[in-house]
């Protein structure tokens, strides 16, 4: 007699939608007040969730803290294989330069928080990052040394090139109120990130061109 194994359940679109609500909000306080600064009552309480309700979906505030960064580097990390994977080096740099700078313009908040993070030592996420940035880091230096080995571009310090470019493009994010302010408007706009990203793009491949 054959049995049929009940399927697995997937979580109803309420739960994941109640999920996302808290994430988004989770993602907004640790942002602007850190880890130290965000209770799951403060949390709950901007939800009009009771704490029981919150604890059902994430049992800690670590818990819910990590979730944020997972969201945040799984987005990030989606968009970090247009160097390993290019074939052509100037094509590469446009299109990283330019995923990178649309998400510090589309998620500042989820950028915030991993910049909290990093400042303090990744004392929550070291594991993640050792784990799982530092291998694409390294696949990112190989395909320049790669391309430096060809021809294509000049041989620097590719580690340093990236870090440049992370800095660089994380800084449209976090201190993205800042260079409003000096250009005396209430935000950046689009067409402030694009003449960013000619400029950054435009700066690095000059760095690399033979």
């Amino acid at each position: 007699m054959n049995e049929t194994v009940p399927a697995a359940r997937t979580p109803r679109a309420a739960t994941l939608r109640k999920q996302e609500a808290i994430l988004a909000e989770a993602e907004r306080q640790f942002a602007r007040f850190g880890f130290e600064g965000v209770s799951l009552d403060s949390i709950a309480a901007a939800l009009d969730l009771s704490r029981q309700n919150l604890l059902y979906h994430w049992p800690s505030k670590e818990d819910l803290y990590r979730a944020v960064l997972n969201s945040v580097m799984g987005e990030w990390m989606a968009k970090m294989t247009a160097i390993a994977e290019a074939e052509e080096p100037q094509a590469a740099i446009r299109s990283y330069v330019a995923d990178k700078l649309r998400f510090s313009r589309e998620r500042p908040s989820g950028n915030a928080v991993f910049t909290r993070e990093i400042m303090a030592g990744a004392p929550r996420y070291q594991d993640v990052l050792v784990a799982q940035v530092m291998p694409l880091l390294h696949a990112d230096v190989a395909r320049f040394e790669g391309w430096a080995a060809e021809g294509l571009i000049r041989r620097i310090d590719f580690t340093h090139l990236m870090f440049l470019i992370w800095s660089t493009t994380q800084s449209y994010a976090d201190l993205g109120p800042q260079f409003a302010l000096y250009m005396g408007k209430p935000a950046l706009d689009e067409d402030d990130f694009e003449r960013a990203r000619q400029l950054l793009t435009d700066v690095i491949w000059r760095s690399l061109e033979v």
